[in-house]
């Protein structure tokens, strides 16, 4: 997170916004094993977490967690608008990493 912080301010938008999302894989696995959900056994039976796993992984905490699925998909953006396309705005990524941190409260 102060990683994604730092990069933020220097202004690189697209750099930050990879280092959020993998902070928030990071919390859903963390989330994951803590509750012990099926997810968990299909990412150790393919030896990797997809992204397909991380949205079957919302599935399964959102029956405990209930804000989490918006939570993700602030996520879900970064990863996509702020990374991929670079399409994100500084400001929009700043509003965003809000519910990164939020994630990270959840653990």
């Amino acid at each position: 997170m102060k990683e994604a912080d730092e990069l933020l301010s220097k202004g690189d938008v697209v750099q930050a916004s990879e280092k959020y999302y993998k902070v928030a894989e990071e919390a859903i696995k963390i989330l994951s094993y803590r509750n012990s959900i099926k997810t968990i056994s299909k990412a150790n039976q393919i030896g990797h977490w997809n992204s397909r796993l991380y949205f079957d992984a919302i599935d399964e905490l959102e029956n405990i967690y209930s804000d989490i699925r918006s939570l993700w998909k602030s996520a879900w953006i970064l990863h996509i608008e702020g990374f991929h396309e670079a399409r994100l705005q500084k400001e929009v990524v700043e509003v965003l990493k809000k519910d990164i941190e939020k994630l990270i409260k959840l653990i």
